[in-house]
């Protein structure tokens, strides 16, 4: 990593930072150099997350909350302030999706679903960025959205109402603060292998209870991705340390997608004879 790369002395906060994406975040933050504080509902899960910063040789605060909770990320952002002294990185991460078709959903579902994913990125932003202000350094602000946020989603579409929201304040958080040198901006990943989405919602974080696909599946998968394969938690987290690095300097109100070209292919599927398809009897190319 060249030095324009690293992050030292830094100080980031993770919402959702013990498994998946979070959890890759923290540890691509902390790699570069940052000490991290780690806010996660599964305290087990944080408290891993924290033994491998340290491995990295450095500091990780563990705050156990619900990101549903505005006043406990809140408290937890004062928290780190306080036991910093600073804070240069906020990483809106947490989040969280049940499918199911819009018409089926209780109210209840659409509010939780609003408050994990929305509620939660403006409070942490609304406590983090005075902080930021106040320290005169500038900051760096990151969502993490989906690419949900740009396309249908039937069976998600509470959730890409809130995907699509967190595009549209990162680009208006990107104007507002940039007179005080803070960047915001987003990564859309698309399909990658977490936790969550292989039933490993709660507990530690064990590989070993994780459904393996069969290769019909698998190939099935791999075929809606043009580069081949599922994203790797921590192909995001070098994304996210990038954006939040001097690297990215100039590069703000953005939304990148982390999603093996998903987005770009725009529906386009690769068939099983090889051929890109796009509905039934349309290919293209080889």
């Amino acid at each position: 990593m060249t030095e324009r790369g690293r992050l030292d002395g830094q100080v980031a906060f993770v919402t959702g930072a013990g498994g998946g994406i979070g959890r890759a975040i923290a540890l691509g933050l902390a790699a570069a150099g940052a000490d991290v504080a780690l806010f996660e509902i599964i305290p087990e899960r944080a408290e891993e997350t924290a033994a491998r910063i340290a491995e990295l040789g450095r500091q990780a605060l563990v705050l156990p909350g619900d990101a549903m909770d505005t006043e406990a990320l809140r408290s937890a952002i004062a928290a780190t302030d306080a036991a910093f002294g600073r804070l240069d990185i906020l990483i809106n991460n947490a989040g969280g999706v049940s499918a199911r078709p819009f018409l089926e959903q209780s109210e209840r579902s659409w509010r939780r679903h609003i408050d994990i994913n929305l509620v939660s990125m403006l409070a942490a932003t609304h406590a983090a960025a005075p902080i930021m202000v106040r320290e005169g350094r500038g900051g760096a602000i990151l969502n993490v959205a989906s690419i949900e946020a740009e396309r249908a989603a039937p069976n998600f579409a509470v959730y890409a109402a809130c995907k699509a929201g967190m595009v549209s304040f990162t680009k208006s958080m990107a104007v507002e603060l940039s007179g005080h040198s803070i960047r915001v901006n987003c990564i859309a990943p698309d399909h990658t292998v977490t936790p969550g989405n292989q039933g490993n919602r709660a507990g530690p974080v064990d590989p070993a209870s994780w459904r393996k696909p069969s290769p019909g599946e698998a190939d099935a998968m791999n075929r809606l991705i043009p580069l081949g394969r599922e994203g790797a938690d921590a192909e995001c987290g070098d994304v996210a340390v990038f954006l939040c690095s001097s690297l990215a300097s100039y590069v703000t109100g953005v939304t990148l997608p982390v999603d093996g070209g998903t987005w770009a292919a725009g529906g386009w599927v690769r068939g099983s004879n090889g051929k890109w398809t796009l509905n039934e009897g349309l290919t293209f190319g080889g």
